[in-house]
């Protein structure tokens, strides 16, 4: 991880210590990427199968989630696999549930005139969920359960093939326990590009989505910024990229802590990308240790080398510096592992989510505490938040006017609209007012 000393550095130096990893935006990426949209678009699901055995070195599967199905799902698992997942199901239905919006009362800004805002869930959503490398299965559980939640009529899943071109069974219970009807196995770019424009394959259709879900690798991620910019094309939740992990800490924090929420995110992959903020140089020399000790014995630590390669380890005067730089970054993940943790939250303006002190591991909030673990990445956290159940509806506001209301507000809208030069708005106004 390279070492920066943040008060050193002016405003350009300062922008570029938090840069994300070239990869992300480099031109290759948007090439490949418009390459494969222009060809399912063209050939539908010929193109989406090339690719696929191009690509991943299998046709697209479709894998109907029966009760069968599952069962037999359930019997390749061990049972603290099972429970585990049932849990975190529930957790996440449980938060869901309770942060699911509602349609407001009945507001009246003038006598006679009310309105409202309601909320709908949208058709069908695409859900993305990464593959590859490893089953992400906690992913399909925080979006599709979300999904069903808010009330989706149509839930399209998507998920790269394991490396024999199956399915771990561990994806099919947790479809299971979302209450899903199938999942496709497709990944990359030509998965979001069957979501966009639909795609006729062997084993059945998909047809187009209205909005796309989903983290993925940088491919992914591209592919749902080029098909949210078609005409007519979907919608998508937000960018969400490479995984990103900020971990503010100071002379007190726990090094073996640190070091370990800083590999569980540079694991992912390569694109990963990992920050540690700290006002403590010691602390800091402890935790890049720690780092390296652990690193030794991780399965994946040739990944996690590669993303370490683009890590920081930022040096602040004091906490509140340290905020100021967490603000800049807007990372995915925040985690907050000071004595102070708690008074630090009211300084953050820019986070997917923080993790509030040494218990607060990132890791129960990636697979168990309940919110989305699908979150912006790419600074997209100064504007965006991550996945709630709102994000799989739209609301409307809904106007209701009686006569004396009509006659009270239309002169005020007619003298509005004949300020701004439209003539034909006054006079619809007029016409319920009398006038």
């Amino acid at each position: 991880m390279r070492r920066i000393d943040w008060s050193s550095l002016d405003a350009a130096g300062r922008r570029e210590a938090v840069a994300r990893p070239a990869r992300r935006a480099e031109a290759r990426v948007g090439d490949v990427v418009r390459e494969i949209l222009d060809d399912v678009r063209a050939r539908g699901g010929a193109a989406v199968a090339d690719w696929s055995l191009k690509l991943d070195g299998f046709a697209p599967r479709r894998i109907a989630i029966t009760a069968q199905v599952v069962a037999a799902a359930r019997d390749a698992l061990p049972p603290t696999a099972t429970r585990a997942l049932r849990i975190a199901a529930d957790n996440v239905r449980v938060f869901h549930e309770a942060t699911r919006p509602e349609d407001s009362p009945w507001i009246e800004t003038t006598a006679g005139v009310r309105s409202r805002l309601v909320w709908r869930p949208i058709r069908a959503a695409g859900l993305y969920v990464p593959g590859g490398t490893a089953p992400l299965f906690s992913s399909l559980l925080m979006q599709a359960i979300p999904a069903a939640v808010a009330g989706v009529g149509e839930r399209v899943v998507v998920t790269p093939p394991a490396k024999d071109g199956g399915v771990h069974p561990a994806m099919i219970y947790a479809a299971g326990e979302a209450g899903l009807d199938a999942l496709w196995l497709i990944g990359g770019a030509q998965a979001v590009a069957a979501l966009t424009f639909g795609a006729v394959l062997d084993d059945g259709a998909i047809e187009p989505v209205d909005k796309l879900f989903g983290p993925g690798n940088a491919f992914v991620a591209e592919a749902k910024k080029q098909a949210a910019a078609l005409a007519g094309g979907p919608a998508v939740d937000m960018p969400a990229g490479p995984s990103e992990l900020m971990v503010i800490a100071d002379r007190d924090t726990d090094p073996g802590i640190a070091a370990a929420d800083l590999l569980s995110q540079a694991e992912h992959d390569a694109d990963a990308q990992v920050i540690l903020v700290s006002d403590s140089r010691a602390g800091i020399d402890a935790i890049l240790a720690e780092v390296g000790r652990q690193l030794q014995t991780l399965p994946r630590a040739d990944l996690a080398r590669r993303s370490l390669a683009e890590g920081r380890a930022i040096r602040v005067r004091d906490m509140a510096e340290a905020c100021d730089v967490a603000n800049l970054y807007g990372p995915e993940h925040l985690a907050l592992q000071t004595v102070d943790a708690e008074a630090l939250v009211g300084r953050i303006t820019a986070a997917g989510a923080v993790f509030v002190g040494a218990f607060a591991a990132e890791t129960l909030g990636d697979y168990a505490a309940g919110p989305s673990h699908v979150l912006p990445t790419d600074g997209a956290a100064r504007t965006l938040g991550g996945v709630t159940t709102a994000s799989f509806m739209t609301s409307m506001s809904v106007q209701s006017v009686s006569e004396a209301g009509a006659r009270a507000l239309a002169p005020v809208a007619a003298s509005l609209a004949r300020m701004e030069g439209l003539e034909a708005h006054a006079r619809a106004a007029d016409l319920r007012s009398g006038g």
